[in-house]
Formats: C-alpha cells, sequence, structure tokens
C-alpha cells in the first residue's frame, strides 16, 4: 500500500510521525540522560507530564493544556496527539555580555501536534518539550494556519511535587518568602520559586520568552504540594505562543545560579548591538548630601563632575543620575526633555564623553507617557545619554509587560542602555535578544528603599532572584558608620562589612553593577577599590565555588582581561571556608585575599578588614574567617603579569 503523499513527503524531510494513543507516553531526556519529562494524554483527554530527575520523582503527573471555565478544555475528550521528529541541538552561544563568553545550547526536544475532534472549534494545539543538562521547558502554541480559536479562562499548567520540598520565593521589595514547606505555602506566589527536595536536588520555577501578556504568578495551597499557575482570560488562535514553563535543576543551588537555561529560550537579536558595554557604574541618589573635607555632594553639576573624574580613574564606565534632574519625578508638568538641570545635563555628557564614561538618564513613568516617550528616548540618543534608568511603572501587569519591551526596544534603537526599578516585570532572558536590557531592581534592592536589609537577605535573593536573570540591588556602599550618615534621601545604616560590600558586587549578576557611595570613601580602601576596578566586563567565565540557600555563597568570574575574581558572602553567621582554586589552569599565581578583620560584626565594627597577597598553585586552598555578615574578596592573576 502506498503512503499517502503528505506522510511520504514528511518522511522525507525527516520527521517521524506517530499517533499516539490514549494513555500512551512519549519521554525526552536531557543530553547526559540525568533528567527526564513524560508527556502522557490521557483516556478522557487530559494532557499531563511528568519529571524525573537523576534517577528519583520530581514532579508527579501534572496537568497542562487550558481551560474555558465549564466543562470545555484543551486538549479534551476526544483529541489525538501526535509527534513530529525528536529534534538534538548541539551548538554554543555567544552572548555579547553575560556570564560567560561561551554558553554550550545543548538540549533534546520532542514537538507534539495535538488535533481536536470538533471542526468548529479549535483544530490544532502544538506542545514544544525540551530537555536540557540542567532543566526542562514546555510551551504551548497554536499553528499560523489554524482557522479557529479558543477563549481560555486559565491556564492548567501545574507542579505536583513529588514530596513535601522546602521552598523559598521571590516578594518584591521585601525580604524573600521561606524556606517554607509546600504543604505550609497558601496563596499568591511570585517567582523565581527556588525548591530544595533534598541535599543533592535543587529545582526552580520560572518563564522565559514572555514575549505577550501577564508574567507568571503561581498558587498554592496550604496542606498541598502542588503549585499551579494562575492566569487570566486570553484567546488561543493563529499565531499564539505561550512563554516557556521552566524548571531548573540541578544537584545544588550553585547549578541553578550558573545556568543559561532562561536567557537560551529567547530569540537571538536583531540588530547591531556591538554598542553595548556593561560594567560598573556610579550613582549620584545615596551620595546625596553625604559630607567630606568641606564638600557637601548633591545631585548636581559639581558632584557629577566629581563623579565623572572618579570612575574614569577607576576603569568604571557610567554615572547613572537619578531622579528629579528635570524636575519633580512625579510631576506631570515636569518635562523630561527640559528642566532647570538640563543644560548642566548636556554639559555633563559632553564631559563624560571626553572621560570615557557614560552618563545614565532617569525618566518617570509619569514623564514617559506624559510626553512622547518615541521622541523622548530619540533626543537622550541624540544628547549621548549611556542608558536610561526607569522608574514607578503603573498599569496592570500584562500592559507594564507590553510598555517594557516598547522601551527596551526604543533604548535600543536609540542605542540606550535600559534599567528598569520600581516593581518591574521580572527578567525572563530578554537580555538575549536585548543586550541593552542590562539590569532590573528585581530584588529587594540594599539602598533604593526604606528597610532594612539583612545579610541573609542577600545570600538568599541570589538563589532566588537572581536566577531570573540580571539584578539591580545597589551593593557596595563603604560608608559604614554606625547610626545615620548625613545622606539625605536614605541615611540608614548598613548591617554588613566592608568585605562583604565589595564581594556583593561581585557576586550579583548585572550587565550594570552600580555602586552607591562617593570617591573619598572608596579611595580609603585600596585594596577593596582595586577588586571593584578589575570587575572588567563582559565575563569570561563565571563559577559558584560552593553555597547554601540563606546560608553563604562563593562565587568567581574571570574579567575580560583574564584576571580572576572571587567574591564570598554569609549570613548573620560567621564562618571559615576553604575556598579551592583548582579551577585555575597550571602554573602560579599572584593571590591577593582581603577579608574582615579579627574583630569584625556587620552590626558593631563593620569598617575594619586585613589583607595579604601569596603565591599560590590551582591544587591550593584559600582560607578565609567571615565575620558575622562579613565577606571575602580575591584578586587572582597570574604570576610575574604587572596588570
Amino acid at each position: 500500500m502506498k503512503k499517502p503523499l503528505f506522510l511520504l513527503l514528511l518522511a522525507l524531510a525527516g520527521f517521524s510521525i506517530q499517533w499516539l494513543s490514549a494513555q500512551e507516553s512519549k519521554t525526552v531526556q536531557s543530553p547526559d540522560g540525568k533528567l527526564s519529562i513524560t508527556i502522557q494524554l490521557t483516556k478522557d483527554g487530559a494532557l499531563t507530564y511528568s519529571f524525573n530527575a537523576f534517577q528519583q520523582p520530581a514532579i508527579l503527573n501534572s496537568p497542562m493544556g487550558y481551560s474555558d471555565g465549564n466543562s470545555g478544555s484543551v486538549p479534551s475528550a476526544g483529541w489525538a496527539m501526535k509527534s513530529s521528529k525528536l529534534r538534538s541541538v548541539d551548538s554554543a552561544w555567544k552572548p555579547l555580555w553575560g556570564k560567560r563568553a561561551v554558553v554550550p545550547d545543548k538540549y533534546n526536544e520532542l514537538t507534539f501536534n495535538l488535533t481536536g475532534p470538533d471542526a468548529a472549534k479549535l483544530q490544532h494545539l502544538r506542545l514544544e518539550v525540551r530537555a536540557y543538562n540542567d532543566g526542562v521547558a514546555f510551551r504551548y502554541s497554536v499553528p499560523a494556519d489554524e482557522k479557529n480559536s479558543f477563549v481560555a479562562t486559565a491556564e492548567l499548567t501545574a507542579y505536583q511535587f513529588a514530596g513535601d520540598y522546602t521552598a523559598w520565593f521571590y516578594n518584591g521589595e521585601n525580604a524573600n518568602i521561606g524556606p517554607v514547606k509546600l504543604t505550609e505555602s497558601d496563596g499568591k506566589r511570585l517567582p523565581v520559586m527556588t525548591i530544595k527536595a533534598s541535599d543533592n536536588l535543587y529545582m526552580a520555577l520560572h518563564e522565559a520568552n514572555l514575549a505577550t501578556g501577564d508574567p507568571l504568578v503561581l498558587k498554592s495551597t496550604k496542606g498541598s504540594t502542588t503549585m499551579s499557575v494562575i492566569s487570566k482570560p486570553e484567546t488561543l488562535a493563529a499565531g499564539f505562543q505561550s512563554a516557556w514553563r521552566v524548571i531548573l535543576c540541578g544537584k545544588t543551588p550553585g547549578t541553578l545560579v550558573d545556568s543559561h537555561l532562561i536567557e537560551l529560550l529567547n530569540p537571538d537579536p536583531t540588530g547591531d548591538f556591538s554598542w553595548v558595554k556593561p560594567g560598573v557604574a556610579v550613582w549620584d541618589w545615596r551620595i546625596d548630601g553625604a559630607q567630606i573635607d568641606g564638600f557637601t555632594y548633591g545631585m548636581n553639576y559639581p558632584s557629577w563632575i566629581r563623579m565623572v573624574d572618579f570612575a574614569a580613574e577607576n576603569n568604571i564606565r557610567h554615572l547613572v543620575l537619578d531622579a528629579n534632574w528635570y524636575g519633580p519625578e512625579h510631576d506631570a508638568k515636569s518635562d523630561p526633555l527640559k528642566g532647570d538641570k538640563v543644560n548642566d545635563v548636556k554639559k555633563l555628557l559632553k564631559y563624560g564623553k571626553e572621560k570615557g564614561v557614560g552618563i545614565w538618564l532617569y525618566l518617570n513613568d509619569v514623564g514617559g507617557r506624559k510626553f512622547p516617550i518615541e521622541e523622548t528616548l530619540k533626543q537622550y540618543g541624540d544628547w549621548g545619554a549611556a542608558g536610561i534608568k526607569y522608574g514607578f511603572m503603573r498599569g496592570n501587569p500584562a500592559e507594564k509587560n507590553a510598555w517594557t519591551r516598547k522601551i527596551t526596544e526604543l533604548c535600543a534603537q536609540n542605542h540606550l542602555l535600559c534599567d528598569f526599578h520600581d516593581g518591574p516585570v521580572h527578567p525572563y532572558g530578554q537580555m538575549r535578544t536585548f543586550p541593552n536590557a542590562v539590569t532590573r531592581e528585581y530584588c529587594h534592592a540594599q539602598l533604593d528603599g526604606h528597610h532594612v536589609f539583612v545579610p541573609k537577605t542577600f545570600v538568599t535573593s541570589v538563589f532566588v532572584n537572581m536566577l531570573a536573570g540580571p539584578i539591580d540591588m545597589n551593593n557596595g556602599m563603604f560608608d559604614l558608620r554606625q547610626g545615620r550618615t548625613t545622606r539625605v534621601d536614605e541615611s540608614q545604616p548598613v548591617p554588613s562589612t566592608l568585605v562583604s560590600e565589595a564581594a556583593r558586587t561581585l557576586i550579583v549578576f548585572s550587565g550594570a553593577t552600580i555602586i552607591p557611595d562617593i570617591p573619598e570613601f572608596y579611595r580609603k580602601y585600596p585594596d577593596l577599590l582595586k577588586f571593584i576596578a578589575s570587575q572588567k566586563m563582559p565575563w569570561r567565565e563565571s563559577k559558584t565555588l560552593s553555597g547554601e540557600i540563606g546560608e553563604y555563597i562563593v562565587e568567581a568570574r574571570q574579567a575580560a582581561d583574564g584576571v580572576w575574581l572571587v567574591g564570598a558572602a554569609t549570613n548573620e553567621s560567621p564562618r571559615e571556608l576553604d575556598i579551592p582554586l583548582s579551577f585555575l589552569k597550571r602554573g602560579k599565581y599572584e593571590v591577593t585575599i582581603v577579608q574582615d578583620g579579627d574583630d569584625a560584626h556587620y552590626l558593631t565594627n563593620r569598617e575594619v578588614l586585613k589583607s595579604e597577597t601569596k603565591t599560590m598553585k590551582p591544587s591550593e586552598n584559600v582560607r578565609v574567617k567571615l565575620a558575622a555578615g562579613g565577606g571575602a574578596c580575591l584578586i587572582i592573576k597570574e604570576a610575574g603579569k604587572t596588570k
């Protein structure tokens, strides 16, 4: 018997067509075979999945698809599932900037095409499933030639965990929720959700490539180990494509930190982004009111010049101007292209260009919407600004997402970097498509709010919030005097140590590491200033050497010039750590070790440290002692090199 023509053509194209009967399942494994996700269409037409990791169940049979709120769902009774070609990819992504210069892009993908029984309703739904070595992901789409549609009131995707695991959640500009047992969590929860299943199994839930619609929101129910997706109505019609539902997975929490899976699930950029230059930036908000040597810092031209000069001396790429430079930021009459300081800003932009320091301009959502955003951003680009910091965005989540994408695209057109603050849409890997999207305040920022940021907050958020992508946390305060400072807007003391503050600037992944203090306090501590100045991006490599959620972290990054930097930070408990140098290639290295002073403490004795330089080999360990709330910083360069 001859095959039908369309089957013959598909076979020639390399596709394997298999119709799957009810209750039959298909499994796709990670390239290393250690992770697997199984898809099944049940007897009554429900679509489910399960996830196994390292030869143990991690997520049990959980629902997929969409519901209309009544008795209808997609897929439903009578639907058939057929699978296409199992595709294997073994490639590499070379980001313009990121955690490393070369990112393996290796996965197995299985695409299912589902066909419905009712010609008057949605006829086709596609499910793409990918398995990487550090996680799995799936998304739904409707083919472009679909003639019908389905109005979904809810997405059915859920996560029925195989045990009563421990979890942490993002919590806006507050300390993270957790650690909490799944059965003790109740109500709406925001991603990233990080999970400790056992001492050798960690997971995280998030999403990738959120092109349109509402950002992911999760729901937990007390007494249950299942998390579900909270969604709003949407129409499944021709061309529909959901965000990727992502489950990161590893044997250590550091594996999640080092993952690029979120970015890899986003499309490549279009256009030229070679102008994007990540790096360290100074900032004028927290310096306002600082007094030293007879000079009072403010958000004004004389202070900006001092900051630019300091930046130029110390490999610091940018100066970020914060609110009110064009008028009161929440005043609808404040024109972002006019105002008392506009002429000063134009002079500053020219001066910064002469010094090789880019200037970022703050833009509040009031000014961003009251005046034509296209004209505003074009003018900033024409002036020669390096980027914008966008604050206090209004609107519902879907509107904020669409507005964020529009601003990001306009910034790209005008060669502007961008940083979104004040409850931004969570990162979802957009830095791959738009490399100018260098950071977001998706965290309890250390200085940009009247909260107490304690050490445990830091060593939790780097394992939760930071899994979403680059975040702006404002670490690196060096004026840690007890009591209130002379700052105008935020004068609260910082509960940290000097060394921990410096270490945090490296640990936090961001395309714009924005440090908040005045030059004089950085100059007081030359070894720590050298540590910050050595953070020459883009990074060649990054490795989380060790760590535990809410306890401590040790992060290593290799700068663009080949120098390795290591930052360690702890919670309120002091601890001693052995930092292995085995990540280095063979040879001898000059290792500068800066650590807390013997009697340092994040509450009572913050500004003490000790420093030494040794010649060491990769076979050796560096022993460091971290004070309560403290840290350690290492600068590692090949012995005999002067830079």
